[in-house]
């Protein structure tokens, strides 16, 4: 072999040896507190990502603060609501839904102070709310149920993490939150009540796994055994003989004792591979489809102008490695 030939032959193996060492970065995920997202931490515990062989890195965030790492591409993937998964793509950091983890079965609340009874009860009262948010749909909801609109209460304006302080303060007559929030609202103001929750509208938030496109192109086959791993976490969770191994890793992460978790994890349903199959293929047009919930936020954010447009949701949903296990 000549010079030149070893110098070409080098220079391939360097490339090859580069090319490898991309291929072998681990996926990082963000993911934060809510226990749809939590269960993430039982595949890692557990060992499932290495069992079906991909390398996963699981990065901690506050919910937002993940939201705004995926949209400066320091992350392959956020687990977001599918809402705020139009939200962060309208601003420029569009996320392709692979994954169905669940819908919220009760956490997200509409929380009432001493002497409210009922949804109707609010009208004409001060409720606070993160105006444009997943909570704030919940709202109009709860409000529709009982015959009423926004224009027959006063809306405030209130960051979800401060909702508890807020009701507690007597400056509003009832807050909407999801967990913690929403149970430290109940916790801190005694005599509160849960008018209304998402077990009463199953569908309206689903809660999902949204990959940027260039990493889902990339290395499909791996996002492919990060969904089996996800399954068999799954599987350890919802299994009897193994809730309560499950439902202390998820404590610790959070830093609560299990008997103090486990409330949370019950009021988020945990979708088996053939309900979210299900969710995901159904052509319906309400909270009973993927594409139908999705297709309702988006019309409402775009009410709201949280964005201006609305979004073309065939690019954020490609459900073709979930339906491939």
């Amino acid at each position: 072999m000549n010079v030149t030939l070893k110098k070409m032959a080098l220079l391939c193996s360097a490339a090859l040896l580069s090319l490898g060492s991309v291929i072998a970065e681990p996926l990082t995920i963000g993911y934060s507190d809510w226990p749809g997202w939590v269960a993430w931490e039982v595949a890692k515990e557990k060992g499932f990502f290495e069992k079906v062989g991909v390398e996963v890195e699981l990065k901690w965030f506050e919910y937002v603060p993940s939201m705004d790492a995926f949209a400066a591409k320091q992350l392959d993937a956020v687990c977001m609501t599918n809402g705020d998964t139009l939200v962060t793509g309208a601003t420029g950091g569009r996320g392709v839904m692979i994954l169905i983890n669940d819908y919220s079965n009760g956490n997200d609340m509409v929380v009432a102070a001493p002497g409210i009874e009922k949804v109707a009860d609010l009208k004409g009262k001060k409720i606070g709310v993160e105006i444009g948010f997943v909570s704030h749909l919940l709202l109009n909801n709860a409000l529709k149920s009982a015959g009423l609109t926004e224009k027959d209460v006063e809306l405030v304006n209130v960051p979800t993490d401060q909702t508890p302080q807020v009701l507690a303060s007597g400056d509003v007559s009832a807050i909407v939150a999801w967990q913690p929030n929403s149970g430290q609202a109940l916790k801190a103001v005694a005599g509160s009540k849960a008018l209304y929750s998402s077990a009463d509208a199953k569908g309206l938030i689903y809660d999902v796994l949204a990959v940027s496109p260039e990493s889902l192109k990339a290395r499909r086959d791996d996002w492919k055994k990060v969904l089996q791993a996800w399954y068999m976490a799954v599987d350890f969770i919802k299994d009897p003989k193994t809730t309560d191994e499950a439902v202390a890793i998820m404590a610790a992460r959070v830093e609560l004792k299990a008997e103090e978790y486990k409330p949370f994890l019950e009021g988020t349903y945990l979708l088996s591979l053939d309900e979210a199959k299900e969710i995901a293929n159904s052509k319906a047009e309400d909270f009973s489809s993927l594409m139908g919930s999705t297709k309702i936020v988006d019309q409402f954010q775009v009410e709201n102008k949280v964005y201006d447009k609305a979004q073309k949701l065939k690019k954020y949903i490609d459900m073709s490695l979930l339906n491939e296990l």
